[in-house]
């Protein structure tokens, strides 16, 4: 058997006609024609049809043929032919040739599949789908199977040649790769860290990096001015569709440079990136100050494809005896509202009171929610009669709305809760009512960025305590002087999302000391976790700045993936668990103890350790749910509750006969009646005020991802 000769299935074309070849790779699909069989074989190129005939093959190759199956590993050694005509399959690359098998070489055998893999059909010119959606954890459990299928080698392919993309440009522009250190020293910045125990120094821990940051500063000091690095961060936080406890991101540094260097940088390789997967994205790149972005889609990472952008209508009201919108005037508050453009007859009066006003906008935080249909005669709702012929005038004028608009308002003593409750809405509606053109690319630069938060301490840093200030004449113990000061930091957003994000650093210790002190955090504090960050910047430390992107999201967003689990080899699902190796996983009492584990100076034993005996303390460490002292009566009522539930069930469930039986029984329910049919469905009016509508039912917004 030879392999170094080996030609690959999806490579083969009709200048390959004549030529003998040798193939390996996996039975894709098969079709049996009596004593013709038709096999795709596929390898990671594509898939090639391979013909199985006694002319070709002769009688024993044929009836080893006649035992393959699905995902069997085979060698083939065959010539390569022009179909003939009226059998060629435009469904696959290799659609206009076969291969004529002469020799077969069962590799190795496939047991039953979990699922199917083959996504070709036989039948010449079509594609097929699976019949049934795959269970994810399912397609995690047996990855190295899904992987199998030519859509994720194909997301990992062109993941590949993103990141090398990135490599090549960076290497033109001077940046030089380093890695940086793994296990390393936990510091705040901005979520939890993973913990790795130390051998050599018992009850002292490693802690896993939530990114290069310190020490991209530290290269920086060092002179290496341009640093890149494709690295591995972890953040212990809650997982979403676009998060994973481990991750990988573009790392990138530069001395000597400002925001314009990097805008200009980023936008070219981001430009490259996207060329992979066929997309040309606008240039330059638009750019919208925080403020500007929350005043007008309630969102620090805007999605520009479509419009409903906010109007500030509290000049509008100033005056009104409308007693709701007085009252929250009267205590500083804020109104604002959108124009969803020609959707009155989508957003029927029902479905405005009953489902946004009621139920929608409740769950975004908001107390309510105030609508207004445009008609001919003007505005229109249930409580336009106590606004005055101004304010419906401005109304009108303000949000420049005509026949079939609809106009929604929110008002609150809260600026942030408009802005958060509003841009959810304005996100709802826009997916609800199909207003998001497909294909489109609005990246955009969001820039002045808070410095500080506010909490019930003091402050925290928005991004982390290492961004440069707007200014630096500031006084750290003046919280609201504090909360004043804007950050160079820059976000890189496309579509509503963040892909990246950096900012110029400080380079001043005593600008950074100033800076912990408005943290609140204490000189011991600072000396034990910064002390050999602050040190370094005592020697010469050049200005320098950076930024960071998510390369799982990136490359998410050019394949156009749900989650960007479809562009990881070998993701955890949404619990932060991998059903292939079951890790997290317990470890044994002596690895505890080895790494001094199991006595942490009077501290718990770690769950696991042993069994836990209290129901509630169990329960807790199952569902990975902490529950302090003050919820603990609540979920014990909960549970006994629900146990007491159970007993009742399970001792009075009542002597009736089943509905159902394993045997062969007549069925039990009553005779069925000819279904009563709506007129209205029958000329699909009935369809007229559904929020959307698909195959001829009613189509609801979805709750689970």
């Amino acid at each position: 058997m030879i392999f170094r000769d080996r030609s690959h299935c999806g490579l083969l074309g009709p200048s390959d006609v004549g030529k003998e070849v040798v193939l390996a790779g996996w039975v894709d699909a098969l079709r049996d024609h009596g004593e013709v069989l038709f096999v795709h074989l596929r390898d990671r190129s594509g898939i090639v049809q391979v013909v199985f005939s006694p002319e070709s093959s002769g009688e024993e190759v044929c009836a080893l043929a006649g035992g393959l199956k699905g995902e069997y590993c085979v060698h083939v050694r065959g010539r390569v032919v022009k179909r003939m005509e009226g059998t060629e399959n435009p469904g696959i690359v290799t659609g206009g040739i076969e291969v004529a098998a002469k020799e077969l070489t069962i590799l190795s055998k496939a047991g039953a599949l979990p699922f199917q893999i083959s996504e070709k059909s036989m039948i010449a010119g079509v594609s097929t789908k699976r019949d049934e959606a795959v269970a994810e954890d399912l397609r995690l459990q047996y990855r190295y199977l899904d992987l199998r299928r030519p859509t994720m080698q194909d997301h990992l392919i062109k993941r590949h040649r993103v990141v090398k993309t990135v490599r090549d440009f960076l290497d033109e522009q001077g940046f030089i790769e380093v890695e940086t250190p793994m296990l390393t020293k936990s510091t705040p910045e901005g979520a939890r860290d993973y913990l790795v125990p130390s051998r050599h120094y018992p009850k002292n821990f490693y802690a896993l990096p939530q990114s290069p940051q310190l020490f991209k500063q530290l290269l920086m000091v060092s002179g290496m001015e341009r640093y890149f690095q494709i690295v591995r961060c972890f953040r212990d936080e809650d997982l979403r569709p676009n998060r994973q406890p481990e991750f990988t991101q573009l790392d990138l540094e530069a001395s000597f440079i400002d925001e314009e260097f990097l805008y200009a940088l980023f936008e070219e390789l981001s430009v490259r990136m996207f060329r992979i997967g066929g997309i040309e994205l606008p240039r330059p790149y638009p750019r919208m100050t925080w403020l500007d972005a929350m005043n007008s889609t309630g969102s620090d990472r805007p999605d520009l494809r479509f419009g409903m952008t906010f109007k500030d209508a509290a000049d509008i009201f100033s005056g009104t005896s409308y007693g709701i919108f007085k009252q929250i005037l009267g205590r500083g508050g804020c109104i604002k509202g959108i124009n969803v453009k020609g959707q009155s007859e989508r957003l029927s009066k029902n479905v405005l009171q009953n489902e946004y006003a009621k139920e929608i906008v409740p769950g975004f935080g908001a107390k309510g929610m105030t609508w207004m249909r445009v008609v001919e005669e003007g505005l229109e709702s249930n409580i336009v009669q106590f606004f005055s012929d101004f304010e419906r005038q401005e109304i009108l004028s303000r949000f420049e709305a005509e026949k079939g608009d609809v106009i929604l308002m929110i008002a609150d003593p809260s600026w942030s809760l408009v802005c958060s409750a509003l841009g959810q809405l304005r996100l709802h509606l826009a997916d609800r009512l199909g207003l998001i053109p497909a294909g489109l690319f609005c990246p955009l630069w969001v820039t002045d960025f808070p410095l500080f938060d506010a909490t019930e301490q003091g402050v925290t840093s928005s991004h982390h305590p290492f961004t440069m200030p707007d200014r630096t004449d500031f006084d750290p113990e003046n919280i609201e002087e504090l909360l004043s000061l804007k950050s160079r930091a820059y976000d890189l957003v496309m579509n509503g999302e963040e892909l990246g994000g950096g900012s110029i650093r400080i380079n001043d210790r005593t600008l950074q000391n100033r800076i912990f002190k408005a943290l609140g955090l204490s000189d011991t504090d600072v000396e034990e976790k910064f002390g050999f960050f602050l040190k370094a910047l005592e020697y010469g430390a050049p200005p320098h700045g950076g930024i960071a992107l998510g390369v799982d999201r990136v490359v998410a967003m050019i394949l156009g993936t749900s989650s960007i689990r479809e562009v990881i080899a070998f993701p955890k699902n949404r619990s932060a668990f991998c059903p292939l190796t079951e890790a997290p996983s317990a470890v044994a009492a002596s690895q505890l103890a080895e790494l001094g584990l199991l006595d942490l100076g009077g501290a718990q034993t770690l769950p696991g350790t042993t069994e836990q005996q209290d129901l509630i303390d169990s329960l807790s460490w199952v569902s990975r749910i902490p529950l302090n002292d003050a919820e603990r009566p609540a979920i014990t009522a909960a549970v006994a509750g629900a146990q007491a539930l159970a007993d009742l069930v399970k001792n009075k469930c009542g002597d009736h006969e089943p509905m159902f039986s394993v045997v062969a029984v007549a069925n039990r329910t009553r005779e069925g009646t000819t279904p009563r049919v709506s007129a209205f469905a029958e000329t699909g009016e009935i369809f007229k005020n559904a929020p959307a509508e698909k195959g001829g039912y009613f189509k609801a917004a979805g709750i689970l991802e």
